[in-house]
């Protein structure tokens, strides 16, 4: 049996900001809101194409990305990452998933 080689997959943190969408689940009044993601890739650019496609497929209207890189490049950069977080990042890792840790409306 041949060994399986270590994963290429990472997980990348992603801030995705999303506009209005008929049947999106937003509150009434907001204009929007910001999801905070973790989303396993080959690369970033994959991570960001996977965030982008699921977040369409449950009706939403994702505008823009903004990558935050992956957990080691997070601790490189001094980020406070608690427990929770990592074992979302787990999952995500585990499950080959996007995951959605954190959204936030945005009201004018």
């Amino acid at each position: 049996m041949a060994k399986k080689g270590p994963s290429r997959q990472q997980v990348y943190t992603l801030l995705v900001e999303i506009g209005r969408k008929e049947g999106d689940g937003l509150p009434e009044k907001a204009t929007g809101a910001a999801l905070m993601c973790f989303a396993s890739g080959i690369d970033e650019a994959e991570a960001v194409r996977e965030t982008v496609a699921i977040l369409k497929q449950a009706d939403t209207n994702p505008l823009d990305v903004t990558g935050y890189g992956t957990l080691a490049e997070r601790e490189a950069e001094g980020h406070e990452i608690d427990d929770e977080e990592r074992a979302l990042m787990a999952r995500a890792l585990e499950e080959n998933a996007v995951i959605v840790a954190q959204m936030t409306p945005f009201f004018d």
